[in-house]
């Protein structure tokens, strides 16, 4: 998107695009928005789906991702108050192309790992 009056080069240090970027390309937000592809889930099923994140930077996460109109956080009046996190329309057109980016990595990385190892081997790492 361009804001006018500034700059909408994706390399450009003012570019708003790059508060996006840092959001969703960090280590876990591609991992949360591929588990909510299907579905809603409650916390714990994020949590649960996602080995080794930790509840609070689940939770820190979750609510970038509500605050960037990504996710969608909703609660459900129970004792306790049920909550579930589910896709906007804007989360699932990134996860279509996250998931594009999941079936390479898939597909390649095998490959990638064995380039790893060839060039370590080579430099004596």
């Amino acid at each position: 998107m361009i804001v006018p009056g500034l700059p909408s080069d994706l390399f450009h240090t003012d570019c708003p695009a790059r508060v996006v970027i840092d959001h969703v390309a960090g280590r876990w937000t591609p991992l949360i928005l591929s588990a909510l592809q299907p579905k809603a889930l409650r916390f714990f099923e994020v949590r649960d789906k996602i080995g080794g994140i930790s509840e609070e930077v689940l939770s820190r996460k979750l609510r970038t991702l509500v605050r960037d109109g990504l996710v969608e956080r909703t609660v459900e009046p129970a004792t306790p108050p049920r909550v579930s996190y589910a896709l906007t329309p804007l989360g699932h057109g990134i996860s279509i192309s996250l998931g594009h980016s999941f079936s390479w990595i898939a597909a390649n990385g095998g490959a990638v790992l064995a380039a790893r190892e060839r060039h370590d081997h080579l430099n004596g790492a």
